[in-house]
């Protein structure tokens, strides 16, 4: 699986991974949290874990050995996407890419492009500086690594270019090469000979990003690149990062403000500073992933794991999904109870939780 592919692909999982977290629950120890494995009550019974999308290896030690033996001993591991499969990677790359024969230089107003191409050239040159020496013992180089990510950019839509700029900071690179914690638990299904699966295909996924009209798009790129030029002048700071991110999925914490923001790499639009208009496009796109990529997303996740649980009554499935999209209305078949007791958690935006 070509490296560069595999990061943006978690990237754009990011995206969509939309994370709204409630949770009510006591005082725990460390080793007896865990926020993010749910029982489906049957026998025998079905799991669902909620994943997040950063190097497995920050997180593992820190996730508790009920998950990791309920990954174990399930038949059946179903992912969003299945990342082990070329075809996965190719569709993905078809999705991003503009019509035959159309740049971005032919797309894009005259002053963003100029702008897109010197933050580039930016990261370009500062990514020798950012690399790890871990990552430099690994093979690992900042040419190649860039090429990885931000070759053929001027063949993407802008809609993907904006996904993969906001990839491109100090945080994220120093974090390549490892696999993100969804690919690993595929990578380790494949090993251990499981039956895997996922529940959407790449489409489903990448045209609702495509499907922004084009001054939606070029709103969006330009709060992006204005967001990471305030960053290299020093002028902006963002309130949570990646760090704070694993710190608090590694505490089992869903009460945290952290996790009222979403994991994604893409900026958040709508702010106090905006002029009316300029606020009700950022709104606009606000409420069109809301419907696109939760909303209805959250209701065909959840249908399609109904029917494998009807269809496959014996099997124990292991559900990993992106934490902030792991349940939806399923209705009083998966009769879902959190592990530990005295803990309500809802997940998802449109998250209706029904007892038998």
């Amino acid at each position: 699986m070509p490296f560069g592919w595999t990061w943006i692909l978690m990237c754009a999982l990011s995206c969509i991974s939309l994370l709204i977290f409630t949770a009510v629950f006591p005082s725990l120890q460390q080793s007896e949290l865990n926020s993010f494995l749910w029982t489906i009550k049957r026998d025998p019974p079905s799991y669902f874990f909620g994943t997040i999308h950063v190097p497995y290896t920050r997180v593992w030690d820190f996730i508790p050995d009920n998950s990791k033996k309920a990954f174990q001993q399930s038949h059946i591991v179903y992912f969003e996407l299945d990342l082990t499969d070329p075809y996965t990677i190719s569709a993905l790359t078809s999705c991003q890419l503009l019509p035959q024969g159309e740049n971005l230089q032919d797309v894009l107003p005259r002053d963003i492009y100029r702008r897109l191409k010197r933050h580039l050239e930016y990261v370009k040159l500062m990514m020798p500086s950012w690399m790890t020496p871990d990552q430099r013992g690994k093979g690992l180089y900042a040419d190649y690594l860039f090429n990885a990510i931000a070759g053929n950019w001027e063949r993407k839509r802008p809609v993907w270019v904006m996904l993969m700029v906001n990839s491109l900071t100090e945080v994220d690179i120093k974090s390549r090469g490892v696999p993100v914690l969804d690919l690993y638990l595929a990578q380790e299904a494949e090993r251990l000979r499981k039956q895997t699966g996922a529940v959407e295909k790449v489409e489903e996924q990448c045209h609702p990003l495509n499907g922004l009209n084009f001054s939606q798009v070029i709103f969006a790129l330009n709060q992006t690149l204005l967001q990471q030029e305030n960053l290299r002048a020093g002028s902006l700071q963002i309130p949570y990062t990646t760090e704070d991110l694993i710190k608090h999925y590694n505490c089992g914490d869903l009460n945290s403000i952290i996790f009222n923001h979403d994991t994604s790499q893409v900026p958040n639009f709508i702010n106090a500073t905006l002029p009316p208009h300029e606020r009700i496009t950022a709104q606009e796109i606000d409420n069109y992933f809301r419907q696109e990529l939760i909303y209805k997303r959250n209701e065909r996740m959840g249908k399609r794991v109904k029917d494998l649980l009807e269809e496959y009554p014996d099997k124990s499935f292991f559900f990993a999904f992106g934490a902030g999209i792991q349940l939806g209305d399923f209705g009083p078949l998966t009769d879902s109870q959190p592990n530990l007791p005295h803990r309500v958690v809802v997940v998802g935006i449109r998250w209706r939780r029904r007892m038998m």
